[in-house]
């Protein structure tokens, strides 16, 4: 439909971030506009509808919004994510926020407006053009509803209270039945409370490791950055005092792998474990604790205005008198969750005068969009005239030439109006004690997902492949990590063996669907989810690879399962999610789920196998749990469904018999930080997921499972050499 009175348009100062040639990264401090499909740029706050654009860049179906975290450019913290297009991920545009906030309101927005296009604009691209007088019309999906970030798994609470303290409710982990009476030699405690602040001011006071720490960390003495691994993950080393320890006790150090996300729903999630590290070891007069897991969980509460923190650690503070450690663990464990009575309290003394709550509590603004505010687009477009001269590219297949050039982002990156900038009194200056990396010598876990440099000079070029050989090493390593070296013979589809009991490791089995919760029948009415009552498809066999490169449609393999099936003229059908992890080497998942009906029978499922990658992404959902694990583990994966389509990008591979989802879990930061931080616990988790096509019309529910599984115990030494 065309464009409304009462659609709403998203606007506000955000910084592009660009890099010279010489490799390093600046800041520019621009007005972006978003308008349907139409992000515009200004230098300056429009005050009229006939404004200077500096640029402006059409979207459509097959572009992407994925979420780089914090990041530290010229002594500034900025909120960084970038758009990009899942055919050409050169073709991309960087920009960061000056608060987590802001970034995932307009994450949030671009997301939406990408959703509504998708049905519109299936080919993929973002333009830049120099004018264009039409309008698009767009098609809706049914249905774009927002849903509560609750639980979608029936499953017990592990905590059991013990106590109260300094206004804080104490929850310790009950492991089993056996246990609830029991206390470990490094329990497991978590101290819940509300705090009068917002979350992201919370958020901010927690992550850092400066002077402002010390305010309500009576623990803390000094921290720092040892290795920034990307925008969600870093290294950290943290030097405690004594003065709170049991008598005799020597101070204690931690060198922790932290992490970090934000739920849509403004709850912030930071993880910790400890970690060993060449540029770390242990320190002179400190004795290094371990701690098992760790972190906070930081939940607006009351429309925003109070934050409910639950802190959870367990640790083994590396005792060296055996009779001390039960109680002592317990004593210094509760006495460091306490911490949260202290910031509770030093908000509380600030009564709402926090240095952060204006800035963050001012989104940027919406206004409603009237018939004046078309596309349109710059005349003084800072591209080349050679670019500007061959016009709009809608119309032409993505990177080919037709009369008229397609213009990508890349041209951003090589403006004229490099050296103009905003000046800026808004944005908060990093930590001093986290500025011992830099977004210049910034390395990675693993591969990076999308590539933001512009083409170097040779010398630049040299000097930049040489320092990204070496950064990509991991410098760290997991205490729980551990390999072996397996080859065996691959027989597609069953190179994890099945255990329908649940007791050998390593092994597969079928979970129970009634753990899972669904879109009910009358979902769009009472927004009501319940419980599964089964699947559509059975689950016939599993694939645990790994592998120096990404195995992608494994169906077509001539000795696997799903090619046996073809060559006798079977009529089954098989849906195969193949979950793919990035490092060296490349780990694979894959799970065989078999329909034994024809798929015609199936009209939302034969929808989605026939449909484009646009509906596919669109529809896609997992819902994952952890029944058995670590505390950080479970608070990591969570237990809410998620658009796969939308968080990370999907290769699709159709056969005569099969349809192939291929999940690249590196193609998101958030995502490579939790399978990160998951692969150091596998051989002790066991892990449930569901696979459904969501549902979003009357006609199409109530909600079905496609599949679901339980993996026991996964061992990466065991994973099948291909």
């Amino acid at each position: 439909m065309g464009v409304q009175e009462n659609d709403e348009r998203m606007e506000g100062w955000l910084y592009t971030i660009r890099s010279n040639r010489f490799g390093l990264q600046f800041s520019r401090k621009r007005y972006y506009v978003l308008e349907q499909n139409c992000l515009k740029c200004y230098k300056a706050i429009p005050t009229s509808e006939v404004e200077e654009l500096t640029r402006s860049a059409t979207m459509d179906s097959c572009i992407r919004v994925t979420d780089n975290g914090r990041e530290n450019i010229n002594r500034k913290v900025f909120y960084i994510f970038t758009l990009y297009s899942t055919l050409n991920h050169n073709d991309q545009l960087k920009l960061g926020a000056s608060s987590s906030e802001e970034a995932a309101r307009w994450i949030s927005s671009l997301k939406n407006a990408l959703l509504k296009l998708s049905a519109t604009f299936p080919h993929g691209r973002l333009s830049i053009s120099r004018r264009t007088e039409s309008k698009r019309s767009i098609d809706y999906y049914s249905t774009l509803h927002t849903e509560a970030m609750t639980s979608d798994v029936i499953a017990p609470s592990p905590w059991k209270i013990f106590g109260c303290q300094n206004g804080l409710r104490l929850f310790r982990e009950s492991k089993d039945a056996c246990s609830q009476d029991r206390w470990d030699d490094n329990p497991a405690i978590m101290g819940v409370g509300v705090v009068d602040a917002t979350s992201e001011v919370i958020f901010r006071s927690v992550m850092s490791l400066g002077q402002s720490r010390s305010e309500w960390d009576y623990c803390f003495y000094k921290g720092s950055v040892v290795e920034h691994l990307d925008g969600h993950t870093d290294i950290i080393h943290k030097q405690l005092y004594s003065e709170w320890l049991p008598w005799g006790m020597r101070r204690r150090d931690l060198l922790l792998r932290r992490y970090w996300r934000r739920e849509d729903d403004g709850t912030y999630v930071i993880l910790y474990h400890s970690v060993i590290h060449k540029k770390c070891p242990p320190q002179k007069g400190y004795v290094r604790a371990c701690l098992k897991s760790g972190g906070y969980v930081i939940t607006p509460v009351d429309e925003g205005n109070r934050t409910l923190v639950k802190h959870m650690l367990a640790a083994d503070w590396r005792f060296w008198k055996l009779y001390l450690r039960p109680a002592s663990a317990k004593s210094v464990t509760i006495r460091m969750v306490e911490r949260v009575a202290a910031l509770r309290e030093m908000y509380r003394a600030k009564a709402g005068k926090c240095p952060f709550s204006r800035e963050l509590q001012r989104p940027p603004r919406k206004v409603s969009l009237t018939k004046s505010h078309e596309a349109t687009l710059d005349e003084n477009s800072p591209l080349d005239n050679t670019q500007l001269n061959h016009g709009t590219s809608t119309d032409v297949e993505y990177g080919k030439k037709k009369g008229s050039m397609y213009t990508s982002l890349v041209a951003l990156h090589n403006c004229s109006d490099e050296f103009f900038d905003v000046p800026d009194q808004e944005l908060n200056e990093f930590d001093h004690s986290e500025v011992e990396w830099s977004s210049s010598d910034t390395p990675t876990a693993c591969a990076p997902d999308i590539d933001h440099s512009p083409a170097f000079s040779s010398a630049a070029g040299l000097v930049k492949k040489l320092h990204d050989l070496a950064v990509q090493k991991k410098g760290y390593v997991d205490l729980q990590e551990a390999s072996e070296d397996n080859s065996n013979f691959c027989s597609y589809g069953s190179t994890l063996q099945k255990d329908a009991n649940g007791s050998c490791p390593c092994s597969w089995s079928s979970a129970d669907p009634s753990t899972f919760l669904i879109r009910g029948e009358n979902y769009l009415k009472d927004n009501q989810k319940v419980k599964a009552k089964g699947t559509m498809m059975q689950l016939v066999g599993a694939d645990w690879l790994r592998s120096d490169r990404w195995e992608q449609d494994l169906g077509s393999r001539p000795n696997g399962i799903v090619q046996k099936y073809a060559l006798q003229n079977r009529p089954e059908f098989f849906f195969i999610v193949n979950i793919q992890v990035p490092g060296v080497p490349v780990y694979t998942l894959a799970l065989y789920y078999m329909l034994k009906t024809p798929l015609e029978e199936q009209p939302l499922l034969n929808s989605f196998v026939n449909g484009d990658d646009a509906y596919r992404n669109s529809r896609f959902k997992l819902i994952p749990f952890i029944p058995k694990g670590s505390w950080i583990v479970k608070q990591s994966v969570g237990k809410k469904s998620c658009l796969v389509g939308q968080a990370l990008e999907i290769h699709y591979h159709r056969g005569k018999n099969y349809l192939e989802l291929a999940i690249d879990v590196g193609s998101s930061t958030v995502a490579r930080g939790v399978v990160s931080l998951v692969n150091g616990y596998m051989t002790n988790l066991v892990v449930e997921m569901a696979f459904l096509i969501q549902a979003n019309t009357e006609e199409e529910l109530p909600e079905l499972l496609l599949g679901t599984c339980r993996l026991n115990n996964l061992d990466v030494g065991k994973a099948v050499a291909v």
